[in-house]
């Protein structure tokens, strides 16, 4: 019996490792000191700061690549995962250096592999980051033929001063929201039972509300805000940020809460996009839980205060960014307090 025969396809893996290699040439720089295919990526750090922190964090993309398979459409979902990880570091003002992806299914597609580094590439090329490696895994019998999963691990920088963990943040601070794209990579599961199960909308079919089809509003890129952030990290006008991930607004914003700060937030303050519209009225989800499983539009907070509030607008609508000011930190506990309604 060959490896074959057990559904492991090495020719198939040396394949898809090759497009992957070239891939990820294209997200070199001067830094990177290795090909890819080493037993580990090599990347310099020389130059940078003395004061340097390097800060690491590594994300999936979920259940959304339920959609992608469906659709068969993979690309989407690779330049997903690195967006999702920059917004990560990026939240504690770090640039980002580099990034392994991990990739395992449960049977070699070599053209599959292809598209979601291609996405992959993609995304880091456009922040900066390189590729430096990764692993591609065929596992037969614990991934369907047809699936695999997807995550990555991501390196960033900042100078130790310039951390941003929202320890600064105070009562009168502003608080900014950033629209989201859709559902990022967040509530999939849900959005999946609902739309698709309960509804039984097919991912083809055109959506009046959302103006395209289902699949493509599924599908929407989850968005990078680093290259919006980086003018206004360089004139430190912000205090705290908060990537809108599982768990919405109601969840993370206190990750980053001081212990006697509370964030107010007025709903009603920002538009809601129609996609969470769907779910909440087709599924008769109650608003707290739209509120704590979806991102309802915004993908990213900034805390700001009062007296660079208006600087740090400016500046966004240099960007020709959209934002919304949603709300203020209060004296309180670490927690989110809603006011209004959507």
């Amino acid at each position: 019996m060959l490896y074959r025969d057990a559904g492991v396809d090495i020719d198939a893996a040396t394949k898809a490792k090759a497009s992957i290699k070239l891939l990820a040439r294209k997200t070199f720089n001067a830094r990177v000191l290795k090909e890819v295919g080493a037993f580990g990526g090599f990347f310099s750090i020389k130059g940078l700061p003395r004061d340097a922190v390097l800060i690491s964090s590594i994300d999936g993309v979920g259940t959304k690549l339920k959609i992608a398979f469906a659709m068969k459409r993979h690309t989407t979902v690779g330049a997903d995962l690195v967006n999702h990880c920059v917004n990560d570091i990026s939240v504690h003002g770090a640039a980002p250096l580099f990034l392994l992806d991990y990739l395992a299914t449960g049977k070699m597609h070599p053209a599959v592999v292809t598209d979601v580094v291609r996405g992959v590439a993609s995304a880091c090329r456009s922040v900066g980051c390189a590729l430096i490696g990764g692993e591609t895994a065929e596992m037969p019998g614990f991934y369907p033929p047809n699936e695999y999963d997807l995550a990555a691990c991501i390196i960033g920088w900042v100078r130790q001063r310039e951390i941003i963990d929202g320890s600064r943040i105070s009562p009168g601070d502003a608080i900014v929201g950033l629209p989201s794209w859709g559902l990022h990579t967040n509530g999939y599961s849900l959005a999946r039972k609902v739309l698709l199960e309960k509804a039984g909308i097919k991912l083809t079919r055109q959506v009046p509300e959302l103006g395209r089809t289902m699949g493509d509003e599924l599908l929407a890129p989850h968005r990078c805000y680093w290259n919006v952030l980086q003018p206004l990290l360089a004139e430190h006008l912000i205090k705290g940020l908060v990537h809108i991930t599982g768990g919405g607004i109601t969840d993370n914003t206190p990750r980053i809460l001081p212990p006697s700060a509370q964030a107010v937030v007025r709903l009603g303050s920002w538009p809601v996009l129609p996609i969470f519209n769907l779910i909440a009225s087709l599924g008769g989800v109650p608003e707290p839980d739209m509120l704590r499983t979806f991102n309802m539009g915004i993908g990213m907070l900034l805390i700001v205060a009062r007296r660079k509030l208006a600087r740090a607008t400016t500046l966004l609508s240099k960007a020709r960014e959209k934002f919304w000011i949603i709300g203020d930190i209060q004296q309180g506990k670490p927690s989110v307090k809603y006011v209004g309604e959507l």
